[in-house]
């Protein structure tokens, strides 16, 4: 398996009170800084982008409308209003907490594993969340006006999570070796059955494909209040374990001496990244590439403390969704491309160039 190469003597944090360090403790603060106001940027043009144009200062009045006491008329149409608060900004939302969650969970899995391939889906999240789907799409449609789609690919994620953990728990410790193994080996008996299913879905098979290669095309709010809460709540959590996360990244032994529960922290973290894996793939399928790629990129660019490493990578991965997505539905338009081909044919280049530039730094 491949691991992260302990820290030597030039990848050593810098000690606090040099100069060296504070300036990059501030160029990282204001990397986040910029993330975030690009976020912002990036959520009203893809607002903005779509079979029907509409001029930015149109979004900008129509989102301060919604303020409270924000008192502007109207000078849209009603029609326009409605395509940017029922249509495109729920699924923009939605594609910014989803890229989100996904790349801190591939980066929480990465530190975890202290392996560089640690995706979101290696422990069987998104076997189990596919198996889910395919059962609900080969099941009555709904149940009480309820969609099973999305709650079976919710709960086959992380019951599939589940049997791996009871799998590869020996007594109080969980070496994380056999976990990966567990989860490879279990993904695939999973994903047998999901091809399987999928063979015999006969008129269904269409939509199951466009849900296995992602989808945001049915996107609304109450979709993003679904995801919202378990999302916020993972990724804060996980944010607050940066510093164990750092630590562990010497050795678990090392960790341990130093004051870490280890396993207690390997929990915490194990079920934070699957819950919000979970939540992310449960309405738009299994989209992959982001959770692989954005950390391995922030990691190049900004540094390896998880301190940074986790805001960036959770608004990182926020941007990146959200232009894969409106890049999905507007370049073929009216057919929109599966957002899953458009993360991996932009970002495998982009990542590529990111390798190439490090490689000239260091040699």
């Amino acid at each position: 398996m491949m691991s992260f190469n302990p820290p030597s003597a030039t990848t050593m944090p810098l000690p606090e009170t040099t100069p060296a360090y504070s300036l990059r403790w501030r160029t990282r603060l204001y990397s986040i800084a910029g993330l975030a106001l690009l976020l912002g940027v990036v959520m009203v043009v893809a607002s903005a982008v779509g079979s029907t144009h509409i001029p930015i200062g149109t979004i900008w009045g129509v989102l301060l409308s919604r303020l409270p006491f924000v008192d502007i008329i109207p000078a849209w149409p009603a029609a326009t209003e409605t395509i940017i608060v029922d249509i495109r900004l729920p699924r923009v939302v939605l594609a910014g907490l989803v890229g989100a969650a996904l790349a801190v969970a591939g980066a929480t899995y990465q530190g975890l594993f202290r392996n560089p391939l640690a995706d979101p889906y290696l422990i069987g999240v998104a076997q189990g969340a596919a198996l889910g789907a395919v059962v609900g799409f080969l099941l009555p449609s709904s149940v009480a006006g309820l969609s099973l789609i999305p709650a079976l690919a919710f709960f086959g994620g992380l019951l599939a999570v589940a049997v791996v953990y009871s799998i590869a728990r020996v007594g109080k410790t969980l070496p994380v070796t056999t976990l990966i193994l567990a989860g490879v080996a279990l993904g695939a008996f999973l994903a047998s059955i999901t091809s399987y299913l999928m063979i015999t879905s006969g008129d269904r098979l269409h939509g199951i494909i466009s849900w296995l290669m992602g989808r945001f095309s049915l996107s609304n709010w109450g979709q993003v209040w679904v995801i919202v809460a378990p999302s916020v709540i993972g990724v804060v959590f996980i944010w607050l374990h940066a510093r164990p996360l750092n630590v562990m990244q010497l050795d678990e032994e090392q960790a341990q001496q130093l004051g870490i529960n280890v396993e207690r922290v390997k929990l915490i973290l194990l079920v934070a990244a699957t819950l919000i894996t979970a939540a992310a793939v449960s309405f738009v399928g299994t989209i992959g590439f982001v959770g692989i790629i954005i950390p391995h990129a922030v990691r190049l660019i900004w540094g390896p403390d998880h301190r940074f490493l986790l805001p960036l990578t959770t608004l990182a991965g926020a941007n990146f969704l959200i232009l894969a997505d409106t890049a999905a539905r507007t370049v073929l338009a009216p057919t929109e491309i599966p957002v899953g081909v458009i993360t991996a044919f932009f970002g495998a280049p982009f990542f590529l160039y990111l390798l190439r530039q490090k490689k000239r730094a260091v040699f």
